[in-house]
């Protein structure tokens, strides 16, 4: 394809994006939310697009898209209704995950058939040239940019999640993990990798293209709605693997098995009522509601000897006593933690908290296997990023560079020293920190980076994400004191 047919292409995407986007205006008079909004459209574009690529034999031929999308009336949406909720028990494993409890929010029959109008009047040749599954991931890309719809809180930006990518290498045969896959980004870029570099898996034996497609990726999530809009993104990427719903700090989080290459960014916080993890194999976390303390142990644990995993934590991990000090020493012992990467603030306003991706190394034997850890500060002295400056795979450049080639961290390094970003740290040197893995040696002359934004959207949520970061320290301390035998005392005013 000629470069002016591929930008063509994009444009066009991104158009019918848009236009799918904007139908949202018209369900909110039906009492729809952005979020349910999307997975209003999961339901029906997965209909349309089993029409398009010539695969609706998965479907009971009275739940067709053409067979829904014809009706009138009221006898359109009766008809909608029953066809959740059959194809909630059809046959095809696949079609009963995502339309598993399927309802829908629509109360009047005119906007479901402004609906199906509208996606029967997209240009469906130019998505099939850029590739539905791309279309798919627009739309999600476009929820969480939406801060109205709350989507951020699981959706990760996609050039973090490129570069994490393209610094980890997936490769054809190993199993790849993400234990809290949110919409399935991390998976469908490994995927893609893994395609760019095998000629669309035509490079591969039969046998490997069929693990590629149903085996290598394996992961779970915790929200039914989320979990539909993973396995219809997936699906869309030509990828069936087991995505299940459930609970990776459970037994769901055992039975997900060993992995070479585990990619993650888990939610951020405490579990709810301050629930534990119940899984029979932890030891280090399994008495905190501290939910990335804990699915740091489930990562450790999931990898295979001498297997790789990036993942993006908040910075209470790094420093957090008790729990999180005997985590952090564990993890050193067992895996070569070799590579933190501090992420700019604005990232992750959801969450409300600073943000790393930890780079570490599952050691082939139970042995001290950190012996150095570099850090990259990506934080200090940075542009704001939000609706004025969004991040791009351009500002990981550098970092991608210190970082180097071999996707443990054993490139060649160089150490930048005090007014560098990139430094070196000892195993020595972190244990006279206590072990305290939250490093900061730049003078950061921009205060808050927030000072910059413009955006009341973007103040806003600046402001929310303070107040989310100061709740989840006090939380912090409320669980440590309780781990010494303290209790803390609610004053009535």
């Amino acid at each position: 394809m000629a470069n002016g047919e591929l930008t063509r292409g994009r444009v066009t995407t991104q158009d019918i994006v848009s236009k799918l986007w904007s139908l949202c205006h018209v369900l909110r008079d039906d009492g729809v939310s952005y979020q349910e909004y999307v997975t209003e459209l999961t339901f029906l574009l997965f209909l349309k697009m089993l029409e398009e690529t010539g695969r609706e034999e998965r479907l009971p031929e009275a739940y067709r898209w053409n067979q829904i999308a014809r009706r009138e009336g009221v006898d359109q949406l009766d008809h909608y209704k029953r066809a959740l909720l059959d194809l909630g028990q059809a046959p095809d494993p696949t079609v009963q995950a995502i339309f598993t409890d399927a309802q829908t929010k629509l109360r009047k029959p005119a906007n479901l058939k402004t609906l199906t109008t509208a996606i029967d009047g997209l240009d469906w040749f130019s998505a099939r040239e850029e590739g539905l599954g791309e279309l798919y991931e627009g739309l999600l890309e476009k929820n969480a940019a939406e801060k109205k719809s709350g989507a951020g809180q699981y959706f990760t930006p996609r050039p973090l999640i490129d570069c994490i990518v393209r610094l980890m290498k997936p490769q054809p045969g190993e199993v790849i993990q993400d234990p809290a896959a949110g919409t399935g980004g991390f998976l469908v870029a490994a995927d893609r990798y893994i395609k760019d570099a095998t000629d669309d898996l035509y490079g591969l034996p039969q046998a490997q293209v069929f693990f590629q497609r149903h085996n290598a990726f394996t992961g779970v999530e915790l929200v039914p709605d989320t979990h539909r809009l993973a396995l219809m993104n997936l699906m869309l990427h030509g990828i069936e693997g087991p995505i299940v719903l459930g609970d990776s700090l459970s037994p769901d989080g055992e039975a997900l098995g060993k992995a070479d290459l585990i990619l993650t960014n888990p939610p951020f916080g405490t579990k709810k009522g301050g629930g534990r993890p119940s899984r029979s194999d932890f030891s280090i976390t399994a008495d905190t509601s501290n939910k990335q303390l804990a699915f740091v142990e489930h990562i450790v644990r999931a990898l295979k000897p001498g297997g790789r995993a990036a993942v993006v934590l908040p910075d209470n991990v790094l420093f957090e006593d008790n729990t999180g000090r005997r985590l952090r020493q564990w993890v050193m012992e067992l895996a070569d933690l070799h590579t933190i990467l501090r992420l700019p603030t604005g990232i992750f306003y959801a969450q409300g908290v600073k943000t790393n991706v930890l780079f570490l190394r599952r050691g082939a034997k139970d042995r001290a296997n950190t012996q150095a850890v570099w850090v990259y500060d990506m934080r200090a002295n940075m542009a704001a990023f939000g609706k004025t400056r969004p991040l791009t795979l351009a500002d990981f450049a550098a970092f991608e560079t210190a970082y180097g080639e071999d996707s443990n961290g054993a490139s060649p390094r160089t150490e930048e020293g005090p007014d560098g970003r990139f430094r070196r740290f000892s195993r020595e040197d972190i244990a006279a920190r206590n072990d305290n893995l939250d490093i900061a040696w730049l003078r950061d002359d921009s205060a808050e980076a927030e000072d910059d934004l413009v955006e009341p959207e973007d103040i806003a949520a600046a402001i929310m994400g303070h107040l989310r970061a100061a709740l989840a320290e006090v939380e912090a301390v409320e669980e440590e004191l309780a781990a010494e035998g303290v209790a803390l005392v609610e004053v009535d005013g």
